[in-house]
């Protein structure tokens, strides 16, 4: 059974945590702010001991009390009566207009020059207080109040919730994903604040997901000739392979620039680490100032083992 009630759980979880596998712990990269990333959730999780929230499809962004960033640091031009709303505590979350959405709010929030009334329809979706004392059961019972006393409608906090099994969990799952959703977020219930990458915080989904920064444009055939036919990506490892599925044709004529940043899906990983049938889904950033990509444009060569 799924219970959504935050304040009739809090007595009562703590006598019910399991024994859970020590966290892994990874420093945050220099100039960003911190901020906690999730792994990849094993298929057959058991979710006692976390707390649950829907994956929402929106932007990252960090609030410090007194500016809005991005996951890499930059600015979020938001509207000054947006942030004027926000309480003076650091909150963390995602900007976020809804299911499907995401391609719109990345756009109206990378703006120089924000759009009033398109940030009207923006949430800030919180799920997490940055730097508090206490474990994830208390902050997530002192944000909700912060987020009530802050009386602004743009300021919205991630419904979290505490799921008996693994039945229970995959149902959610396949609902959520049935309705348009991206997946599942599960968070230790016991875990102290920290930031980096971790497995306190975990991701649950039908496909995984990763990033990789576009070095080249390859040339079409075929029925794409004369257009985009892949694109060439680096990994984080910074191993290229070519991402060809899963770009539209509008994409394939005006292609994500060299130096931005993609994301793509794939179900699992080669024997050698590689992702195994990798499809794009969508520009996750555009190129930073005075980028300069490792490849030449149309025509460069894919160097993928």
């Amino acid at each position: 059974m799924v219970m959504t009630s935050l304040r009739l759980l809090v007595s009562a979880i703590v006598a019910s945590f399991i024994p859970i596998a020590p966290l892994c712990l990874a420093a945050p990269p220099a100039g960003k702010p911190p901020a906690l990333l999730a792994r990849e959730a094993a298929d057959d999780i058991d979710p006692r001991g976390y707390w649950v929230s829907e994956k929402l499809d929106g932007v990252r962004a960090l609030w410090d009390g007194r500016q809005l960033r991005f996951r890499s640091g930059r600015e979020v031009r938001a509207p000054a009566w947006f942030l004027a709303g926000l309480p003076d505590v650091p909150l963390d979350g995602e900007l976020w207009l809804g299911r499907g959405r995401f391609d719109e709010v990345s756009g109206l929030t990378r703006r120089a020059q924000p759009d009033d009334d398109a940030w009207r329809e923006v949430r800030f979706m919180v799920f997490e207080l940055p730097g508090a004392p206490g474990d994830f059961t208390a902050r997530i019972e002192a944000l909700a109040g912060i987020v009530a006393r802050a009386e602004v409608p743009w300021l919205q906090m991630v419904t979290q919730r505490r799921v008996a099994s693994r039945e229970a969990l995959r149902r959610w799952l396949d609902a959520v994903v049935d309705g348009g959703g991206e997946g599942l977020m599960l968070h230790r219930a016991d875990a102290p604040f920290h930031s980096g990458r971790s497995d306190a915080l975990l991701k649950l989904k039908p496909w995984r997901d990763a990033e990789a920064r576009v070095v080249g444009h390859l040339p079409g055939q075929g029925r794409h000739t004369g257009r985009l036919g892949a694109l060439l990506v680096e990994g984080a490892d910074g191993r290229r392979f070519r991402l060809g599925t899963g770009l539209s044709d509008r994409e394939r004529a005006s292609p994500p620039p060299l130096g931005s940043e993609v994301t793509y899906r794939y179900r699992a990983l080669t024997p050698n680490g590689l992702p195994r049938f990798p499809v794009y889904w969508r520009l996750r950033r555009p190129p930073a100032p005075q980028s300069m990509p490792g490849s030449s444009g149309v025509g460069a060569s894919s160097t993928s083992p």
